[in-house]
Order: C-alpha cells, then structure tokens, then sequence
C-alpha cells in the first residue's frame, strides 16, 4: 500500500512537472516567458519611435485643426480607465487559474476580452469623431498622420490580445477542468500589462501634455 501510494504521488508529481517547469533556457527562464520579454523590449523601441514621430510632428500640421482643437479628454479618460481595469482582471484571472478555479478564471478571462473590446468601441468614436466632425483624416496633415500612426498601433496591440485571450477562454471552456495553462496565462498577462503601460504613456504623452 505504501508503494503504491508513493508510485501515486511521484506520477502525480511527474504529470504536474511540464507545467511547473515549463521549457527552461540557459537564463533558467522559461522559454515562452523568455520570449515575450524579448518581444516587449523589442515593441519599447517601436513605440518609442512613434511617440518622438508624434512629439516632432504634433504641431507642423499647417493645414487643418491642431491637437487641442480636437481631442475628447472626457472620452479618452474613461478609455484608459477602462483599460486599466482590465489588467486588473488579468492579474485576477491568473490568480484563479493557478488556483484552479475554472469558473472564476473563465469570468475575469471574459472581462479581459469584454475591456479590450470597449477600450476599441472607444477609439473608434474617437476617430469617427475626427474624421467626420472635424474633418481630420489620416492624410490631412502630419499631425494626424503622426497621430494615427501611433494610437492606431496601439490599436491593433490591444486587437491582437483580444483576439489571444479569447482563444484562452475558448479553450479553457471547450477542455474544461483539464485544461490550465498558467505559463501561457502569465505570458498573455505580460503583453496585456505592456499594452496598458504603453497607453499610459500615450495618453500622458498625447492627451495630457497638450493642456500644459
């Protein structure tokens, strides 16, 4: 009986290794982990870039409205305040799926996707609003060039991590208890995190500096 039990435990232990200890690199890192830090610090460069094309550019537009002519700080506001709640509902999800609580980790996985998707229903007004109202299309000056250029990025940052935790979701709902992949959660949870710390800065950068 011991044996057996002993047998037991170690092929319990042995099941629950791969995720436990996932793929290590050299660094001892896992290497899904591993490669979305290299993914970020790689996005810190791109966004860098858009936002000093942004700086230089926000005021040269000669034709067409200027940034505090058009921007809805009430509107985007309430974006950002979404969005951060949002990466309080993935630092919950994670939370439930490393305690195996698949009903709570499949609703905060929800209200990740539901926040992603209103944080886009958003930006859409906003550039409906610009481009209707006040006449400011991609090609209507460098200003909104620059401006399009970088919040439409972000833009599809925030589609594309919609689109991957609702691929979670669905495969936690279609596998039910077998399936729970914290690693995976984790990574999805860095690139969630980065997106909202790259708004921030955007929204500082882009929105509130030009009330200064």
């Amino acid at each position: 009986m011991l044996d057996t039990h002993h047998t037991g435990s170690a092929g319990a232990a042995h099941a629950e290794a791969p995720e436990a200890h996932g793929h290590p690199t050299n660094t001892g890192v896992d290497n899904r982990k591993f490669a979305m830090w290299t993914l970020i610090a790689s996005e810190c460069f791109l966004f860098a870039t858009l936002i000093g094309n942004y700086l230089i550019h926000k005021n040269r537009g000669i034709d067409g409205p200027k940034p505090h002519e058009v921007y809805q700080i009430d509107i985007t506001t309430l974006s950002t305040f979404d969005l951060l709640m949002s990466s309080v509902a993935m630092v919950l999800a994670l939370y439930y799926c490393n305690a195996r609580r698949l009903r709570l980790f499949q609703f905060w996985t929800a209200v990740v996707v539901v926040g992603g998707l209103i944080f886009l229903g958003f930006q859409y007004v906003e550039f409906s609003h610009f481009v209707l109202k006040e006449d400011l299309g991609l090609s209507r000056n460098i200003f909104a060039s620059s401006f399009y250029l970088l919040t439409g990025c972000h833009g599809a940052h925030v589609t594309v991590g919609v689109i991957w935790m609702l691929a979670i979701l669905t495969t936690s709902l279609i596998k039910g208890e077998k399936w729970f992949n914290s690693t995976m959660v984790e990574v999805a949870g860095l690139y969630w995190h980065f997106v909202d710390v790259v708004w921030i800065i955007i929204f500082t950068v882009v929105y509130l500096f030009v009330y200064v």
